[in-house]
């Protein structure tokens, strides 16, 4: 098992980062909860982390603290949830919002994250209201989880604006939904692809 990864960021392009740990460079799928957290390409950072092995792959997922973590552990333990489909939920929204959506029986906000359908989001409501205290009891994470998240120059909108629609299909999200999505928001308050998606994410979510 491996519990954390502490080393240099040198590539990060949502959902996956690469982090060079002594020389060895470990791909991680992240969520962009995370992915807001994270410190420049260049900067040390310590990413707790979530290891999956398969018949025809070996994965790692990283989280920027514990509480994240644990939801997500909690999350792949409903029957029909898999890994990357908690992620995506992750991604959508936060631990708060998922968990105030569980607990009112909100399956109308659930089905608008990607790969969720009616029977899913039925599913993780039965499910998940008991299981909610298994993440929600030890939410401290577990030291420094990332180093300090600067902004790295500008960026024209134009690439944030593909990062972000990259981002967004790879999580699940139709061409034309992330497309959509992001020629709603407001340039002049976003610095950052990450901004971007975070954005994004919020208006398709208010349907």
């Amino acid at each position: 098992m491996i519990s954390f990864l502490a080393g240099t960021l040198v590539e990060k392009s949502a959902p996956t980062l690469v982090l060079d740990v002594h020389g060895v460079g470990y791909e991680v799928q992240a969520s962009l909860n995370t992915f807001t957290a994270l410190p420049d390409i260049g900067g040390e950072m310590r990413l707790l982390t979530h290891f999956v092995v398969r018949e025809d792959a070996q994965l790692l997922y990283g989280f920027a603290d514990a509480a994240e973590r644990q939801l997500f552990r909690t999350l792949i333990k409903v029957n029909g949830v898999g890994p990357k489909l908690a992620l995506a939920i992750l991604s959508g929204m936060d631990a708060a919002m998922f968990s105030q959506c569980v607990m009112a029986g909100d399956v109308a906000a659930l089905t608008r994250l990607p790969g969720v359908g009616k029977k899913t989001a039925e599913r993780l409501i039965v499910e998940m209201k008991d299981r909610l205290k298994e993440w929600q009891a030890d939410p401290q994470p577990e030291g420094d989880s990332t180093a300090d998240s600067q902004a790295g120059g500008a960026v024209s909108q134009s690439l944030i604006l593909s990062e972000a629609e990259t981002a967004l299909i790879s999580l699940g999200y139709k061409p034309v939904e992330a497309s959509k999505a992001l020629a709603k928001l407001d340039m002049d308050s976003i610095d950052s692809s990450e901004a971007a998606i975070r954005a994004a994410l919020k208006t398709m979510l208010k349907g």
